[in-house]
């Protein structure tokens, strides 16, 4: 049934007459007469009944009257836009990434959904290799990742909250890490890489490769965080974005060292990942509204 003829059979039930109900309604007499029919024909019942004072409602119209009400009350609460109140708002906001990347990025984030919105609580979804399965399944609302989606691009929508070029982190007592590294230097040097995904070589591998060189990769790590372990006291060399390995050195024996000047490579990018699903949800709006007056790309 088209909805708007519930408007005009809430007149009708009121007012129990076609021209009355026409004008409440700023319609045409005739336009409301028509609407009568097919509210007659719908329901199978006359609704009005002629009586030796005018029109009076039906039985089943008399029955109705308190159900509409109710009914259109309803309707019209579903078509208002919903106003998200941070401070009011609860429930479970839920984010994966990778553990670095997390401590990097959203330590500030948090701190102000504590300020803002104190009864949203935050849960973080240990990472998998394919991340964006979970957005999809709608089992987190957002990730944040330098990755790129395989499938389904038109299902998700991104913004970046950082940029970040490279450094080098080894030991201080690497003899590398001293002065400026020659590219021969990095090449025949023993080199630690981090594959979160565990497929391929190395990004530095292709970027060798290019200028006709290649490394030896003596040690192959799942996660960022336990390069600090590795590295220290040991001759190798981990290539790492910029942002992550400054985080890394912090209280440790590493220092870090810019890469030889022969390598052109693009910034890391991270993003924020969201599925198509949540992009109209209030809380996920707010939150992303948050998000984007605390990330510049600039790191």
């Amino acid at each position: 049934m088209d909805l708007n003829l519930l408007v005009v059979l809430k007149a009708l039930l009121e007012d129990r007459h076609v021209s009355k109900a026409a004008e409440r309604l700023g319609m045409s007499q005739p336009a409301v007469s028509r609407a009568l029919q097919r509210l007659r024909l719908s329901l199978e019942d006359p609704i009005l009944v002629r009586t030796g004072t005018g029109y009076d409602l039906s039985s089943r119209a008399a029955q109705l009257q308190p159900q509409l009400e109710q009914v259109l009350v309803d309707v019209e609460a579903i078509m208002q836009p919903v106003v998200f109140d941070p401070f009011q708002a609860e429930g479970v906001l839920k984010l994966t990434g990778l553990d670095l990347e997390l401590i990097l990025l959203m330590p500030e984030f948090v701190r102000m959904l504590r300020h803002k919105a104190p009864n949203l609580s935050v849960e973080v979804v240990p990472q998998r290799s394919e991340h964006f399965e979970l957005l999809e399944r709608g089992e987190v609302h957002f990730t944040i990742t330098g990755l790129y989606p395989q499938s389904g691009h038109d299902q998700f929508r991104r913004i970046e909250i950082a940029k970040s070029g490279h450094l080098c982190v080894l030991d201080q007592k690497n003899p590398l890490a001293e002065g400026q590294m020659s590219l021969h230097d990095y090449a025949n040097a023993s080199h630690g890489l981090v594959s979160i995904t565990g497929k391929g070589p190395g990004m530095m591998d292709d970027a060798l490769s290019e200028l006709g060189l290649s490394r030896k990769v003596m040690l192959r790590l799942a996660s960022f965080m336990s390069v600090t372990e590795f590295c220290q006291h040991s001759d190798l060399v981990f290539t790492l974005p910029a942002v992550m390995a400054q985080h890394l050195v912090k209280n440790t024996s590493l220092v870090v060292r810019p890469l030889p000047a022969e390598f052109d490579l693009s910034e890391v990018i991270l993003y924020l990942y969201w599925h198509e699903r949540f992009h109209h949800d209030p809380m996920c709006r707010w939150v992303r509204s948050e998000l984007t007056q605390i990330f510049t790309p600039s790191l």
